[in-house]
């Protein structure tokens, strides 16, 4: 018989992510931290973020801007309280990062001072002005190794690698009074056990849920996790409906979910049809430079008349010097496929980028669930509205992680260590020999959420997906109660709730706004509200 392993701390984060990094690295000053990953600590979305993170550095440029620029971007459905609480805490935001080690990018001077030298900001779509803080084109690199040593050398925090977070543990759940959250179940996948975790607070920092489609530039761990554990436990969700859409994800057999940087097309880059001649300015005056949405809609909107599997981001026009320096890991991936970047248009496809809805939240990152929080793509916090700003994601992650940080460390002396939680049962379940059907369904859902719940809607189509996804969640469920954990089954059963989820959001709103777009409903409404949805108690 196995033995019953149950860990204890004062905080749990589940996600080592930026959000889950920094708030651990908060916290650890005064309290004990477990943080969770369920693979190796960089293998997340931050690690492979390209572009940068928005906060004003530059004399002309100005908070006001940051946040004009947010709300257009997403469309009418901003909070614009946490817009502009988000871009007025960015700077410090920024400079603990550098007080970290983080090294951005600087002009270069004349005499060679780089010390003094002040920030390379670059400028993406959607932004007004220059203002985003990079390290060439692999800041989510920087700051994701950056952080994670920080946290490895941290006595108060625990790093569990490998580990899939479950269900939360609730004192709704146990039959106790009040509504708080009590720890988690975690399992363990190097031993194939299901452990206990029980804390103080637990935060979700688990990122988002783009894995729900067949086409994404996120990294396989992108299931949803926190969003489903969330909902399972009582918390609304909202703007599950609004899922971006990368313009620009590299398109070649060889190549998985390697995006190319919107900071491209900040410094120049076009977008051209096969032919070679450009479409962008003939759907907004923007051109290259116009919101995700718009270049996404554009670009599958010229595949799709053309009937051709791909357009090219051409940056050719400018000196191979100036590309290699600003994008040298894309100039030396794209190398790796035989593309070069100075002389050859790259081809590119939309792909599923960025959750911009998730786990409702205050400005505190607190969730529905007493003591729960949700920091960075899980939440919504009504920063990203129907769009999120490019380099708003790392950006929301931190000031949030320290919001939370704040909150969590004021109420630390408040409240008792949880007692005793019950071991997790598997006394009725058995081990599977029909590992097939995990991976069928997996195909079915994240084909059919391509096909009906993609870049461009209709009634026809969601109903469609409606149906198909209550008939993978009735059969998931009936292989989740009857057969052992595993990693693949605890992904597809959160990729399914998720999916539920979307589609709900999708067919409540009656409008295209933003990156939801449904071709039965193509005019925005002249007051749109969030889409929340309740779960039953």
């Amino acid at each position: 018989m196995k033995q019953v392993v149950e860990h204890q701390s004062d905080v749990l984060v589940i996600g080592s992510g930026a959000a889950g990094l920094t708030l651990a690295l908060y916290l650890a000053e005064k309290s004990k931290v477990i943080l969770l990953s369920k693979g190796p600590l960089s293998e997340g979305s931050t690690y492979y973020a390209q572009g940068g993170i928005a906060s004003v550095f530059d004399k002309d440029d100005s908070i006001e801007s940051h946040v004009a620029d947010t709300l257009i971007a997403g469309a009418g459905l901003c909070d614009e309280a946490v817009v502009k609480f988000t871009a007025e805490n960015a700077k410090g935001a920024m400079e603990w990062l550098i007080e970290c080690g983080v090294a951005f990018d600087k002009e270069e001077t004349s005499d060679g001072d780089t010390a003094n030298a002040p920030y390379h900001l670059t400028r993406e779509g959607g932004h007004s002005h220059r203002r985003i803080l990079h390290a060439a084109d692999a800041t989510g690199k920087e700051v994701q190794i950056t952080l994670q040593d920080r946290a490895k050398a941290h006595p108060n925090i625990q790093l569990l690698e490998r580990y899939n977070a479950i269900d939360l543990i609730t004192s709704r759940k146990l039959n106790l009074s009040g509504n708080r959250v009590l720890g988690a179940y975690v399992w363990n996948r190097d031993v194939e056990q299901v452990e206990t975790i029980k804390a103080r607070f637990v935060a979700l920092a688990t990122g988002g849920s783009s894995k729900v489609y067949q086409y994404t530039s996120n990294p396989d761990i992108a299931s949803g996790d926190g969003i489903a554990m969330a909902w399972r436990s009582g918390c609304r969700v909202a703007n599950m409906e609004f899922n971006q859409f990368h313009p620009t994800c590299l398109y070649h057999a060889d190549a998985r979910n390697f995006l190319l940087t919107e900071a491209l097309r900040g410094e120049g880059a076009y977008l051209r049809r096969p032919d070679g001649t450009r479409f962008m300015p003939e759907f907004d005056e923007r051109a290259e430079l116009a919101p995700r949405d718009i270049v996404a809609r554009a670009i599958d909107f010229e595949m799709k008349r053309l009937g051709v599997d791909c357009v090219y981001l051409d940056i050719t026009h400018k000196p191979a010097d100036f590309v290699i320096k600003h994008f040298p890991t894309i100039h030396q991936r794209c190398l790796e496929f035989g593309i070069d970047i100075t002389t050859d248009p790259i081809p590119v496809v939309p792909a599923a980028h960025y959750t911009c809805g998730g786990v409702m939240t205050d400005l505190h990152g607190q969730t529905d669930l007493n003591g729960l929080y949700a920091i960075g793509e899980v939440a919504y916090t009504g920063l990203h509205g129907a769009n999120r700003l490019a380099s708003n994601s790392l950006l929301e992650c931190l000031v949030f992680a320290r919001a939370a940080g704040e909150d969590i460390e004021g109420q630390l002396h408040k409240v008792p260590m949880p007692g005793i939680l019950p071991a997790w049962d598997e006394s009725k379940v058995s081990n599977s020999d029909e590992e097939v059907v995990i991976a069928h369904n997996w195909h079915e859902l994240r084909l059919f959420m391509w096909d009906y719940v993609g870049i461009v809607r209709s009634d026809k189509r969601l109903e469609r997906a409606r149906r198909r996804c209550a008939m993978l969640q009735q059969e998931i469920q009936e292989y989740y109660s009857n057969f052992r954990v595993s990693n693949n089954l605890l992904e597809l059963r959160n990729l399914v709730q998720v999916a539920e989820l979307i589609i709900r959001c999708a067919m409540e709103r009656k409008e295209s706004v933003g990156l939801h777009y449904n071709i039965d409903h193509p005019e925005p409404c002249a007051n749109p509200t969030p889409t929340i949805l309740q779960p039953d108690r």
